[in-house]
């Protein structure tokens, strides 16, 4: 059965990931790359390094967004969102970068997260030395689908 998700069944399934892929173009030629996010109810946030999705975004800042919950070809539910690219600065960007800190602790593991586990102790990396643009996708339009048996 196909069908589509409400809003928020639409809502549920961005709060619930946290890997999603972002579409950007030059106006020619798009460009699809993978990001970490968070959804707090009304934005998408990520945060990026410079690099061409950047660049990208900078010059063109009409996106979309897309996330997926597959469990096999047959049950499936996806979100995709038109929205737009906004950069953050100053206290947004660190109120941002905290909270996706928080959201994502748990995936990373670096040395810098999990000390104990090596020699070399350093500092906690801060916003200005791990990604050091925060963003966030303000949503025009959002569309859910999904299959089950």
């Amino acid at each position: 059965m196909h069908g589509t998700l409400n809003e928020q069944e639409m809502n549920n399934l961005l709060s619930s990931q946290g890997i999603g892929r972002i579409a950007c173009t030059n106006g020619t030629q798009p460009y699809i790359v993978p990001v970490t996010y968070f959804f707090d109810g009304e934005y998408i946030y990520g945060q990026t390094s410079d690099g061409i999705k950047l660049k990208l975004l900078r010059k063109n800042p009409k996106v979309s967004f897309e996330v997926d919950m597959i469990t096999d070809m047959i049950h499936w539910q996806s979100v995709v969102v038109r929205g737009r690219f906004e950069e953050l600065h100053g206290e947004d960007a660190e109120e941002a970068h905290e909270r996706f800190f928080y959201k994502h602790y748990s995936l990373a593991s670096t040395s810098k997260v999990h000390l104990h586990e090596h020699d070399s102790v350093t500092e906690m990396e801060t916003i200005e030395n791990i990604k050091p643009v925060v963003y966030r996708i303000r949503i025009i339009k959002k569309t859910g689908r999904f299959q089950k048996r």
